[in-house]
């Protein structure tokens, strides 16, 4: 019960590794908000471990405006964000990215880590405390040819950790990112380009361990990180990755 009385919002919170966080969390005591784009899955994982679910678009700011307001007013604090959700473009060569889809994936990936510590980080800092998590990538320290621009917003995403980091420790707030590789969530097939045996072992010819991260690894990782034993760490962008980076 490391999160005993904690509260927590999970972004993504519906299905992949945002799922297994949010489970993972419940399971170790917390209250969880299960937030995300779609409602029904949003609920669905909300049920099945006693939290409770919100609809949101983390690219809008109205509507993490509205997430944040709930938490509050639900909880009466909130203890962990966990900024989960993301998206990425298929894989294709940098300059045929279409502009509405890298509009899309920065829009969703860095600018709604933006909103999150805008509607939220002020009531951190009130009660000098908190935890933050984002969740990043192995493509933010090892990018793949021709995913750049989700590379490039994963590599913001860690810089944006650290440098959160140290603004906010004054403050009693810690944030701290996770690297995960690419695991069994909906973003693999759009990863790979296509789902195939083939493919598959491709893929996990670069990852030492010969497995994809799971949304277990996830919320084990994120729970140590977002519980008190890790009070002196802040700032770090820990790999989930079986070595993937080495």
């Amino acid at each position: 019960m490391r999160l005993d009385g904690k509260t927590a919002i999970v972004t993504g919170g519906g299905s992949g590794f945002g799922a297994g966080i949010a489970r993972k969390f419940a399971a170790e005591g917390a209250k969880v908000m299960v937030a995300d784009i779609n409602t029904e899955a949003a609920t669905e994982i909300a049920a099945e471990i006693g939290g409770t679910a919100q609809t949101v678009d983390v690219a809008d700011g109205a509507s993490v405006a509205a997430m944040a307001n709930a938490a509050v007013d639900g909880f009466g604090a909130l203890d962990i964000l966990v900024n989960n959700a993301g998206i990425t473009h298929l894989p294709m060569p940098m300059e045929d990215v279409p502009e509405d889809e890298f509009d899309r994936v920065l829009a969703v990936n860095a600018k709604s880590v933006y909103l999150t510590a805008k509607y939220l980080v002020p009531h951190m800092k009130s009660r000098k405390t908190g935890a933050i998590l984002n969740i990043a990538s192995t493509a933010g320290l090892s990018p793949r040819p021709n995913l750049n621009w989700y590379n490039a917003s994963k590599g913001w995403m860690i810089t944006a950790t650290k440098t959160m980091a140290v603004e906010l420790a004054p403050h009693g707030v810690r944030v701290n990112a996770l690297c995960p590789v690419a695991g069994e969530t909906p973003l693999l097939k759009s990863f790979m380009g296509q789902d195939t045996p083939e493919m598959r072992a491709k893929f996990l010819a670069t990852i030492p361990l010969g497995r994809f991260s799971t949304p277990e690894d996830m919320g084990n990782a994120a729970c140590f990180l977002c519980s008190d034993e890790a009070s002196m760490v802040t700032g770090v962008a820990m790999e989930v990755d079986g070595g993937r980076c080495i």
